[in-house]
């Protein structure tokens, strides 16, 4: 695989990403916990797959070896995917895709709490726009009454930040078996509390199969795609380019289903986007790993 090969596989992968927000759109009755207990439950088998490939077939010793902090990092997945679908459910596509685009910025404010990794100046820059961008997201949407989405955005947003860092903190060099993990654990935990909130397993035939092509094709074939990218696109370009995902998602659900967002939304959300420019430009320049990689 050659450099050209590894963007066109990141690039995709933020492709399959975008479309999550306008897929969740289309469920008909299933609820949050419904939707990652089969969300999930379809990404295990084809994860299984690619960690028993990649770990010359000892998926379980690849697994073990994750840890403690892999299960925290699973927990940390869940966050983030439970938070997703509930911030997709409950404000626009945009908003809460823009609100996800904050968590390497999270991601760093974590690191330096847990791990003592220095910030950089142009890190805390970039952590200051993507900050005031969110609080013009989040402004605007108290006023609209799109607090849930955005609490649960932001949820999501920190979830996927402390993976982020469960990742640096175990030394995992690949992050496959802990998103194992976090599939394993989201499909234990919604299962349960979709039974205790009595939003129960059952689900529609059609919301079935839109659970099983985000799990098995946006989310895992996502993944994979990024994965195989990383290998030949130096880590600094990787939030970059991944980043389609935050471009696209809005366009999307414009397209197919006429939403659109509100002026504070984009607003807000085009500062995040700068931050993540400025931020991801100054680290391919110094040629430094960014401070989150993979979306939700």
């Amino acid at each position: 695989m050659n450099y050209r090969t590894g963007i066109f596989f990141v690039l995709a992968s933020g492709v399959l990403w975008s479309f999550h927000g306008t897929i969740i759109r289309q469920l008909e009755d299933a609820q949050a916990w419904t939707v990652l207990f089969w969300r999930s439950l379809a990404m295990l088998p084809v994860l299984w797959v690619v960690v028993s490939f990649r770990s010359s077939g000892a998926p379980v010793k690849a697994l073990r070896a994750s840890g403690w902090i892999g299960f925290l990092g699973g927990l940390g997945l869940v966050a983030a995917m439970g938070g997703a679908i509930v911030a997709f459910q409950t404000t626009t596509v945009a908003n809460a895709a823009f609100l996800l685009a904050a968590s390497p910025f999270l991601a760093a404010i974590i690191g330096r709490l847990i791990l003592k990794e220095a910030v950089s100046t142009q890190t805390k820059i970039a952590i200051a726009l993507a900050m005031f961008g969110i609080f013009v997201m989040v402004k605007d949407g108290l006023s609209s009454g799109a607090l849930v989405g955005n609490v649960a955005g932001l949820i999501a947003a920190l979830g996927f930040a402390f993976f982020s860092v469960t990742l640096r903190w175990s030394k995992a060099g690949d992050s496959l078996p802990v998103t194992f993990i976090g599939a394993g654990l989201a499909v234990l935990i919604s299962g349960v509390f979709a039974v205790v909130t009595d939003q129960g397993l059952a689900i529609t035939y059609s919301d079935l199969a839109w659970c099983v092509l985000m799990g098995t094709v946006t989310l895992s074939g996502g993944k994979l795609l990024y994965t195989l990218g990383s290998r030949t696109v130096p880590s600094a370009e990787l939030t970059l380019l991944s980043n389609t995902e935050v471009l696209l998602a809005p366009i999307w659900v414009w397209l197919i289903l006429g939403e659109v967002a509100s002026f504070g939304t984009i607003l807000g959300g085009s500062i995040v986007l700068v931050a993540i420019a400025y931020s991801a430009l100054s680290r391919v320049r110094r040629k430094l790993p960014p401070i989150a990689a993979t979306p939700v």
